[in-house]
């Protein structure tokens, strides 16, 4: 018997009935054509998010971002009049990268007045405009107008930087969000700034990471050890307590667990010393009111909410702190994965201590999930098997391998002229 209630149609997929119950195919995350096709399609075309508005603290802060997925490089800068900016790191000389330290191909950040070609030093100002030429008597007829850095299309919703790449994008960023992302508006983002970042290098396509934290049906069997005594039997199972699709966007919500009523044994040390952990915090500050859209199935006691903004981007909420994946594509079966948890500013050194160890513990638990990747990339990539079965609670996956299939073919129809097959 199902621990939390269906929907009337029986079971979540059934709910959204175009997803079918049927086995899916993962030849998405293994065919260097299809990966080819999904730069265009997808990562040329939606929103992404880049970062942080408390990453752009001051005018002239800036950051760099190589993106792979795009073959670019870009620059996001806060203005002389406060508004966060992108452009392509490209001089418009003579395409020089733009903006880097010692090594071209790493990230950079920091505050300037104005950006400087290393090579034949010409400058731009932060709103992008072409500001000094050297020695400019030497052109013909040069329009500093029409050589200004070649701006990205930016936005900012709730405090996270977007781009697009598209030429026109067909939707604004909170068109695109939707309403059961900017049901997140009011959510206090901008007091958790207390922030412990990771990156890793992964060998599997980005979507097959990003399968893994779609569904908590592998808890048992891979987290064992992290997870309370009711969920560590397989046989137990681990049911999520709420689903939700909103265009191509999605959300898992799961019930609450309160850490501290465990027995010891099935608690790490460190986690009894500092009472933080899995959850974080054990005590967290109160954020006051927060918005409706955070569990919107009601559940009680509610513990994390996921919200899975396509293509690339989950912001997972817990009780008084976050934590992000962004999963960025390198190849076909390839991809970068960052991470961050966030918290509010701790006010003692034990509250500083207790996010250090909930972030540290939060890493490990991600990476059990990266120990899978290599072994179901390296599996999915033999072709052998090519229909694999989801059940209610994987939902998410089949969404997500949904979604990206109908923008790849939407994308290849409107290169296909009309009366022409894509054969």
């Amino acid at each position: 018997m199902a621990r939390w209630p269906k929907p009337a149609e029986g079971s979540w997929t059934q709910h959204y009935p175009d997803l079918g119950t049927g086995p899916i195919s993962f030849r998405d995350s293994t065919s260097p054509e299809f990966y080819a096709a999904e730069r265009e399609a997808i990562f040329k075309r939606a929103w992404l998010n880049v970062a942080r508005v408390e990453e752009l603290p001051r005018v002239g802060s800036y950051l760099t971002k190589d993106i792979a997925a795009v073959g670019t490089s870009i620059i996001v800068v806060k203005g002389k009049d406060q508004t966060i900016r992108a452009f392509h790191n490209i001089c418009r000389h003579r395409g020089n990268k733009l903006v880097w330290n010692d090594f071209p191909n790493e990230e950079t950040k920091g505050v300037c007045r104005q950006f400087t070609c290393k090579y034949h030093g010409w400058r731009y100002d932060l709103d992008g405009a072409l500001t000094f030429v050297q020695q400019e008597s030497e052109f013909f007829d040069l329009d500093r107008d029409a050589y200004g850095l070649r701006p990205v299309h930016c936005d900012v919703w709730n405090g996270f930087v977007f781009v697009n790449f598209d030429d026109e994008p067909r939707q604004t960023l909170r068109e695109f969000l939707g309403p059961m992302v900017t049901a997140l508006d009011g959510y206090p983002f901008d007091k958790l700034t207390e922030r412990y970042d990771w990156v890793a290098d992964n060998n599997s396509n980005w979507k097959i990471f990003a399968d893994a934290f779609q569904e908590y049906y592998h808890v048992p069997s891979l987290h064992p050890q992290q997870v309370p005594p009711a969920v560590r039997d397989p046989n137990a199972g681990f049911e999520c307590a709420h689903f939700q699709i909103d265009g191509p966007h999605r959300l898992v919500s799961t019930a609450g667990t309160r850490r501290w009523l465990l027995a010891p044994e099935y608690m790490y040390p460190i986690e009894r010393a500092t009472r933080s952990g899995l959850v974080g915090p054990w005590r967290t500050p109160d954020l006051g009111e927060l918005p409706a859209g955070l569990n919107p199935g009601g559940i009680e006691p509610w513990g994390i909410s996921n919200f899975q903004i396509f293509p690339n981007l989950e912001i997972l909420i817990y009780g008084g702190w976050y934590l992000l994946y962004r999963y960025w594509p390198t190849s076909h079966n390839t991809h970068r994965f960052e991470a961050y948890t966030a918290f509010h500013p701790a006010r003692s050194v034990r509250e500083r201590i207790e996010h250090e160890v909930a972030a540290v513990v939060l890493k490990e638990f991600a990476l059990q999930d990266a120990g899978m990747l290599g072994g179901t990339q390296a599996a999915l990539e033999t072709g052998i098997v090519d229909e694999f079965p989801l059940n209610d609670q994987e939902i998410l996956v089949r969404h997500l391998h949904r979604v990206v299939g109908d923008w790849v073919a939407e994308y290849q129809a409107e290169r296909t002229p009309v009366g022409a097959s894509r054969g």
